[in-house]
This record gives C-alpha cells, structure tokens and sequence, in this order.
C-alpha cells in the first residue's frame, strides 16, 4: 500500500504570537486523529518548531553552508507532517482535505501531499 507525505504549509509570519488553538479545535483535531488512526492510515504525524530554531544546510560548489533561521524571506514553511498509508492518492487527499477542514475558518493553511518513492 503506497505511502504518502503530507507537508502543512504555513505563513509563519502572519501568525499571531501568542496564537491559542480553539478549545473546540482541539476536540475536533482529536476524534480526526483517533479514527484516522483506528484505520490504519495515520503512520505519523508531529508539528514543526518555528523556523527561528531550525538551520537550513546547503551544499553548493562543493561546500556546505549553514543558515540559522528564522527564514523571514520565506512566505510559506512547514510548519508539520504526516505519514499516510493508503490505496490510492485520491484516498489520501480525502484525509488531507478533511485535515485542513478542521482548522478555524479563519485560519489560512495548506497542504502538500505527495507519495512517497518506494523504489
């Protein structure tokens, strides 16, 4: 059964500093969680540290470079993942979709999903 990653694409900076999840939000992201896992589909899944605390590593003309962040030219990162086992694609994007559908309404978030080469 093919595996898939599903990026979660933020705007860090359009992120208030002391964003507080829904109570609401959570209880819904729970039972998503639990049947998503009772499925079998969810293999992992975890949240991303602001960019302020990550480094990014280049290799470029044979020498490695490092960046610490945070990355504030970047208007989209990542800010989580997760691990999909499913039939298809479509079956997939069918979590995704519902993923992104719990957040608020007023929330801008999206998703990259793509499969994984098991070569």
């Amino acid at each position: 059964m093919p595996r898939f990653l599903s990026m979660i694409r933020i705007d860090e900076q359009a992120l208030p500093s002391d964003t507080e999840f829904p109570p609401e939000f959570g209880q819904r992201m729970g039972a998503l969680m639990e049947e998503i896992t009772k499925a079998g589909v969810m293999l992992d899944t975890a949240g991303l540290l602001p960019t302020s605390e990550g480094t990014r590593v280049t290799w470029s003309g044979g020498k490695l470079s490092y960046t610490d962040g945070p990355f504030t030219e970047t208007k989209e990162v990542v800010g989580g993942y997760a691990i999909l086992q499913a039939k298809d694609k479509a079956e997939a994007l069918e979590w995704t979709k519902r993923f992104l559908e719990i957040h608020p309404v007023e929330w801008t978030v999206g998703a990259e999903l793509r499969q994984i080469d098991e070569g």
